[in-house]
């Protein structure tokens, strides 16, 4: 296939993902952003984690959480525990891999608090960890998945929101967890900082 001919199938794919996914997206999305929102005026904090492209975007949603999004303001408080290497590798070493983030939620999570969790396919050990201890801990979870769901929306609890993209290729998914970050970022900010 031609160069350009790739590009623009790519932007074609993309771009029908996102045309169908917002029937399916924006109802929990909406919810998201106001348990974010309602969290934060609580006075509690997100944590936030994912796995490789997935960890990327957690601390993508931390930085615009933590600096801004697309206009001054406050931080927000926002922590993306995939980002500390000292304490996933201390972790990792002494429990196993599985429990890298469901630690910090135990040791940083109060009642409240919400818990964003980022993963493709739903289906690792670490993700399904850190619900199940943010469940201990009293904190509403926040899911992106892709594909079914996997393990993950199967963990979550009826108050808490999953946001599925409708797709299984890898990087159709994640582009669409990026657009669903900014929605979330844009409706916080909206509904903290007003119009």
């Amino acid at each position: 296939m031609d160069p350009i001919e790739r590009i623009n199938a790519l932007y074609d794919d993309n771009a029908r993902l996102t045309s169908s996914a917002a029937g399916t997206q924006a109802a929990p999305i909406a919810l998201a952003a106001q348990c974010i929102v309602n969290c934060l005026l609580g006075g509690g904090k997100v944590l936030c984690c994912g796995n490789g492209g997935s960890a990327a975007d957690a601390q993508y949603f931390a930085a615009q959480m933590q600096h801004r999004y697309e206009r001054e303001r406050p931080g927000l408080p926002a922590i993306a525990l995939n980002s500390d290497t000292a304490i996933l590798t201390a972790i990792a070493v002494e429990e196993g891999f599985g429990n890298i983030f469901a630690k910090p939620v135990s040791a940083l999570g109060h009642p409240g608090d919400v818990l964003l969790t980022l993963s493709i396919n739903g289906t690792a050990e670490n993700m399904v960890a850190a619900i199940d201890a943010a469940a201990d801990r009293q904190m509403r979870v926040i899911a992106l998945t892709g594909r079914d769901g996997g393990d993950v929306a199967l963990k979550l609890r009826t108050n808490d929101i999953e946001i599925r993209t409708p797709a299984v290729d890898a990087a159709r998914i994640l582009e669409n967890h990026r657009l669903v970050i900014h929605c979330l970022c844009d409706l916080i900010d909206l509904q903290l900082m007003g119009g």
